[in-house]
């Protein structure tokens, strides 16, 4: 919501004469809207569609194809989103102190243009290697966020000089439908496959090209433009007026020197009483921004944590094939239901947030692996490992094991002694285990009698992307190859070999082919589900055809995705409140000269909630859940602070103010008509 108001800048509060002077706009047909306002819509609609298609990748990028874990891609696409709230300060103090709107919007377009091109150079996987991938991603995304957050308080400002003196009352509707415009062009965001996998260089490349054409379409609207040259920087003048201030105070620090009402007064030896009057009033609406980057803290987790959680959950929706991130579309589709709604009801007047989404699996630390144990042969078996209790009932043939069970080791690998019973026979081996790996104990028949165990290693975590993950074991007496889809293919030695395990698409995978020297068979081996681990074993039935038995290494994904559904309403439901009436509010509080400051301070807030979810990403690593209760309970906090904060401020009218002010500066000041022409003369002491 933040280009719902304008950043209006110096250079907005012209004389009437020069609006006057300047040739007018032809209008929209049908409407009171110059026509120029049309090429900035557009501009904007693609310049928002360019960086929002860029940004819903932007985190499986970082975990997929930089292969960074999940703190390091959550920092990184936060300090990103930071910086873009950022930039937008610089901006506007290129567009009013040197540039002029038009020419910043343009040369930090052909920066953001660059920008998006190096970070599609930087995602072709044969462009050098990993080291070279993420350079180029980092100057991207810096070029990026210099090129989105330095035209962001220039464009909605631009496209307010685009209208009439009369018709400026209808800026913040065209600012609304402006934000919708923005929404439509994020939900056509889609998914893209290339080099026989996630195309992450197109899925960048679009964007560019949007920009591109952003680009084109602002340049061709130029000849209807009205174009304010650069005026000075308010905000600049505030920053020097409040340095000035606190320095002044500084100096002054003596006793006998008198206090003063306010701690702005001290800048009064330098700057006109008018702005330090100004100027206060606008620190007592910065003062109650300062809560306020918690929610934005919460709030643009929707690209990160909200992200992964997405992967980690069933994501069978209403027989569609899912994008993982998909769901972040969900919340430019309801702010365009819910502007209209909320500013409805607005002016005339649970569901709980399911974030503990983790893998039923626990994680080996250093010292400890896991096993378990999957009995192959034809009768109950009994194991038991020396100096560790586990596995003390006997396991039936082909029964699902229990969970894992914990192996505490002596070091970072140790040898440990199994022995086994099989129909009152003794068998035992040793086997070397490393620590924080995952094992499965496999014990079958052997050939010339007796069983034997075997040790092979599991899959250590959940299959990325919502993706199943299934390995073969072979218990035919001759190879076998496999193919479970047309382009998967895989082969496995006889005598229980056992092949790496498969990415596959979650699915019902009723006709998987197996090939031996002698036929042809197919097989099914059932459903492969959302972020489930399967082992399949290959075997004879006594009619000497094939047949399979599967368990599941790691469970499916048991939370549906559909649960996001209220946390992404309730989360849109809250921005278009917050930010809604609290800019309006904001501004009713300020006078026309400082609503730019205003819109800094605001713009500042998202920034610093980015900055926030950074440091807890680094600083304090915790379990998703954990950090999910961590963020609900620091922003519950926060609205009590506000809440408090917001009881004990007082209302003020700026205008009302101002026009006080002024009366009094006339009763300061005497009439020309009665002063008195003092000369001065030379006096000899």
């Amino acid at each position: 919501i933040e280009t719902l108001f304008p950043f209006i800048s110096a250079g907005d509060t012209l004389p009437k004469e020069i609006f006057h002077s300047q040739k007018k706009s032809p209008k929209i047909c049908g409407s009171n809207y110059p026509l120029s306002i049309a090429f900035i819509v557009v501009n904007e609609f693609c310049e928002r569609f360019s960086y929002y298609g860029m940004k819903a990748v932007l985190t499986l990028y970082f975990l997929y194809f930089l292969h960074w874990d999940e703190n390091t891609s959550t920092s990184v696409y936060h300090a990103f989103s930071g910086l873009c709230y950022f930039t937008p300060v610089i901006g506007a103090l290129i567009a009013d102190s040197w540039l002029g709107k038009f020419k910043t919007i343009i040369y930090l377009s052909v920066v953001y243009v660059i920008g998006h091109v190096v970070k599609s150079i930087g995602s072709i996987p044969d462009v050098g290697d990993q080291v070279v991938h993420a350079v180029l991603s980092m100057v991207g995304l810096s070029l990026i966020a210099l090129g989105t957050g330095g035209i962001k308080p220039c464009v909605a400002a631009f496209g307010g000089d685009q209208f009439e003196e009369e018709h400026r009352t209808g800026k913040r509707s065209k600012l609304s439908t402006l934000k919708c415009g923005i929404c439509i062009g994020v939900l056509f965001v889609g998914d893209v496959q290339c080099f026989g996998g996630d195309c992450y260089a197109l899925a960048f490349g679009v964007p560019a090209a949007l920009m591109v054409i952003a680009l084109v379409v602002f340049i061709s609207g130029s000849g209807m433009y009205k174009k304010t040259p650069p005026r000075g920087n308010v905000l600049l003048e505030v920053c020097q007026c409040i340095g000035f201030a606190i320095s002044n105070r500084v100096k002054n620090r003596s006793r006998r020197i008198p206090k003063r009402e306010h701690w702005l007064d001290w800048a009064s030896e330098k700057y006109p009483k008018q702005l330090i009057n100004e100027v206060k009033m606008v620190t007592r609406v910065l003062f109650l921004f300062i809560p306020l980057p918690m929610f934005w803290a919460l709030f643009d987790q929707q690209g990160s944590r909200w992200t992964l959680q997405a992967t980690k959950m069933n994501a069978d929706f209403l027989l569609i094939s899912p994008i993982l991130w998909s769901l972040q579309v969900l919340n430019p589709l309801l702010i365009l239901i819910f502007i209209p709604v909320f500013d409805f009801v607005l002016k005339r007047c649970t569901w709980p947030d399911f974030g503990s989404v983790e893998s039923s699996m626990p994680e080996p630390v250093p010292k400890e692996s896991l096993i378990q144990v999957l009995n192959l042969a034809d009768d109950r078996i009994q194991v038991t490992i020396q100096d560790h209790d586990i596995h003390q009932l006997p396991l039936e043939p082909f029964q699902d094991p229990a969970n894992y069970s914990k192996l505490m080791l002596n070091g970072a690998q140790q040898s440990l002694h199994f022995a086994l019973q099989y129909q009152g026979t003794p068998f035992a081996f040793n086997q070397t285990v490393v620590e924080q790996l995952v094992y499965s104990l496999i014990v079958y028949n052997k050939a010339g009698g007796g069983i034997a165990g075997q040790l092979i290693t599991d899959l250590g975590k959940k299959p990325d992307k919502g993706m199943a993950a299934a390995r073969f074991i072979n218990a035919l007496d001759q190879d076998v190859s496999i193919t479970i889809s047309e382009e998967e293919l895989v082969s496995v030695n006889q005598n229980y070999g056992v092949s790496g395990y498969m990415l596959l698409e979650r699915g019902k995978y009723n006709s998987v082919k197996c090939q031996t020297k002698a036929e042809e068979t197919t097989v099914d081996v059932g459903l492969l589900d959302f972020g489930a681990a399967y082992t399949i074993v290959i075997m004879n039935t006594s009619e000497n055809t094939l047949r399979t038995w599967k368990t599941e290494d790691i469970p499916a994904n048991s939370v549906h995705i559909g649960w996001q559904l209220p946390q992404y309403l309730l989360i849109s439901a809250g921005e278009v409140m917050f930010s809604i009436t609290g800019l309006a509010f904001s501004y009713s509080q300020a006078p026309v000269s400082m609503k730019s400051v205003l819109q800094a301070g605001w713009l500042l807030t998202v920034a610093f909630g980015n900055v926030i979810v950074l440091i807890v990403a680094q600083a304090a690593p915790l379990k998703q859940w954990a950090e999910f209760v961590l963020f609900a309970a620091l922003l519950f906090a926060v609205c009590i602070i506000f809440s408090i904060m917001g009881y004990y401020y007082t209302s003020v009218d700026p205008e009302a103010v101002a026009g006080k002010e002024e009366k009094e500066e006339k009763k300061e000041k005497p009439d020309n008509g009665n002063m008195i022409d003092l000369m001065p003369t030379k006096t000899k002491l």
